[in-house]
């Protein structure tokens, strides 16, 4: 990416503007990558921005715009994420359960990780730059992020995601670079035991990928057990934070869907822009007062021989607002 020139004091203030403004994208997935949460990751890089605005006057040029930029937003995250538990994801409490209501609980004191639009966080790069951005997004990798220290999880977001070189991450955190290479090799250890990396290909978008969602959300939508069945891997897993239950294998699923999830039934899928660098869909269910009311932001993880997860995120009055979802469907 080209870096523009550093701002000086002459600059208009429209232009130095529009200067900041080019980085909102790709700040924002750097923060959510950190913060696990789209609305913190917006503060975040708002505070960034304000922040570079205000200290204008004291940027001495000797670092490239984009460098400041990140070294602001990394001390704005380290900030935020001080003394606060890490986010998490139901597979974080222990192993699958059955799929009766009785698991259904709530964990009040656990914050969860949070679904991002892809739209806040592409941008626009060369389809190999955009795919590693999506890919270092999907929701299992950013949760392994999580199982860090926030210092390693920048060393690591900055090393494995952006590129940066190491002297580059250390001037930016104030260290040495044998402390950058011995926190990346930590971090490093860590995601591996998760067996999650930052590039795990996700199957192309191609025409056998677009008619498997396709007959997916018709099958869904007819509750058609039969196509499903086809449709879903037997390994398949399924998670709907804010519970702390989640299922394993296309029966458990099943049992769950045709048993205490019945009320889904004959509920709609409205297609959303993308989430978290996946396929996700704003499903709504019957109301009792007539037509369909929103139930979850479903995003979904696929391979080219089916579902392999589902992860119905039910708080629907923050979630759709931010994927431009209706509040309700006729």
């Amino acid at each position: 990416m080209s870096v523009v020139p550093p701002p000086s004091t002459t600059v208009a203030p429209s232009d130095l503007e529009t200067q900041l403004e080019q980085y909102r994208p790709e700040l924002t997935g750097y923060c959510y990558r950190m913060l696990a949460s789209p609305f913190e990751a917006e503060d975040a890089v708002q505070e960034t921005l304000l922040r570079a605005w205000r200290g204008l006057g004291r940027f001495e040029g000797r670092s490239a715009l984009r460098s400041w930029l990140y070294r602001i937003a990394t001390n704005v995250c380290l900030d935020m994420l001080d003394g606060r538990a890490r986010r998490a994801v139901p597979m974080d409490f222990g192993p699958a359960k059955a799929p009766v209501a009785q698991n259904l609980n709530t964990l009040p004191e656990v914050t969860w990780i949070e679904p991002i639009p892809d739209s806040l966080v592409t941008t626009g790069a060369d389809p190999a730059e955009l795919a590693v951005e999506k890919e270092s997004i999907r929701l299992a990798f950013v949760a392994a992020l999580q199982h860090l220290p926030p210092r390693q999880r920048a060393v690591l977001i900055l090393c494995e995601v952006l590129r940066w070189k190491a002297k580059e991450v250390a001037d930016l955190l104030e260290t040495s670079v044998a402390s950058v290479n011995s926190a990346l090799q930590r971090a490093r250890a860590t995601l591996d035991a998760s067996g999650v990396t930052a590039d795990d290909p996700a199957p192309p978008m191609d025409d056998a990928q677009r008619q498997l969602l396709a007959r997916y959300v018709q099958a869904f939508e007819r509750y058609d057990m039969t196509a499903l069945t086809a449709l879903i891997r037997e390994d398949a897993k399924q998670s709907m934070p804010p519970y702390d239950m989640w299922l394993q294998g296309k029966e458990n699923i099943f049992a769950w869907w045709f048993g205490p999830g019945i009320g889904c039934r004959d509920s709609r899928l409205l297609p959303t822009a993308g989430a978290n660098g996946r396929v996700a869909f704003g499903q709504y269910k019957p109301s009792d007062t007539g037509g369909r009311d929103p139930w979850a932001l479903v995003v979904l993880e696929t391979a080219a021989d089916g579902i392999v997860e589902f992860t119905f995120f039910l708080d629907t009055k923050r979630f759709f607002p931010l994927f431009g979802l209706p509040a309700h469907l006729d």
